[in-house]
């Protein structure tokens, strides 16, 4: 077997000096960072109380909770239940329907392929950037205070909260959509409108259908969440049985919010690759 040639220390030493003779400042520079990390994670820990002991005790009433809660019960509310849950996926749906509705047409004045002036687009970025900036929860304590209790609070909540978050994943689609089908529809003569709409929306309208079915998958769980201040719902359910400690109840609504995610997560699976299927094949 022939040797390895003896790698030539001193003239890798002379070609890359910067990567055998760093700087102290460099040398240092990760240890010292990953000191200040240490350093930052353990002020957050002294003020923000944390005691083992504290921990330890939490674990036991955790412990305590989950016994209480087996097996799940839902007793005799099971169809008030079944109707909070549907009220629920309902909230979930509208509301992320309405938000996809209202962004779509917004969402082509924030995109630069479009609307290539910044003095335009750039208040439209900044308007979608303070709605998404607020919180679904916090929409939700808003919409209650102007539309008073219920379910329709909700779906305002999400169509709101999920109108910014939409506006700027749609922009950034159409940014990324490929030129050459816009440049051939205006080279055949279309105007603008048909660059849009024969160019434009074939490309993203596919990303766009899978955004929306996993905004509908993850507005389930936040849906629930708006419940508790209010909006309606299983979560408005989930609330009242935390608060006179039927545990058992309170497992069985989380059962079914469990199951009623993962059902509509394997429902827009299926919806997704029919509609990348679909694509590809055109």
């Amino acid at each position: 077997m022939s040797k390895l040639p003896v790698p030539d220390s001193e003239g890798l030493h002379a070609r890359y000096p910067d990567v055998f003779d760093r700087p102290l400042s460099a040398r240092l520079a990760t240890p010292l960072m990953l000191l200040a990390a240490f350093g930052i994670f353990a002020f957050g820990l002294v003020h923000l109380d944390f005691s083992p002991a504290r921990m330890l005790a939490g674990l036991h009433q955790l412990g305590w909770i989950t016994m209480m809660m087996i097996p799940p019960d839902p007793g005799s509310s099971l169809p008030l239940y079944l109707k909070a849950l549907g009220e629920t996926l309902s909230i979930a749906l509208l509301g992320t329907t309405l938000a996809a509705t209202f962004a779509l047409p917004v969402s082509l004045l924030a995109a630069k392929n479009i609307v290539p002036s910044n003095i335009f687009r750039f208040p439209i970025r900044r308007f979608l950037d303070s709605i998404r900036g607020v919180d679904t929860l916090i929409w939700a304590l808003v919409w209650i205070n102007v539309v008073g209790l219920g379910p329709f609070a909700g779906v305002l909540a999400i169509a709101v909260s999920d109108f910014g978050a939409f506006g700027k994943l749609f922009s950034e689609a159409i940014e990324g959509a490929d030129k050459k089908q816009v440049e051939g529809i205006r080279a055949s003569g279309g105007n603008a409108l048909h660059e849009i709409r024969f160019g434009l929306l074939p490309q993203v309208l596919p990303v766009i259908a899978g955004q929306v079915l996993y905004f509908i998958e993850s507005n389930t769980r936040s849906a629930t969440i708006i419940g508790i201040v209010g909006a309606g719902g299983i979560g408005l359910q989930l609330a009242e049985q935390i608060r006179v400690l039927e545990w058992q109840k309170v497992s069985f609504l989380i059962l079914m919010i469990l199951v009623a995610v993962a059902a509509i997560d394997w429902i827009s699976s299926k919806l997704r690759f029919a509609i990348i299927g679909r694509r590809a094949v055109v």
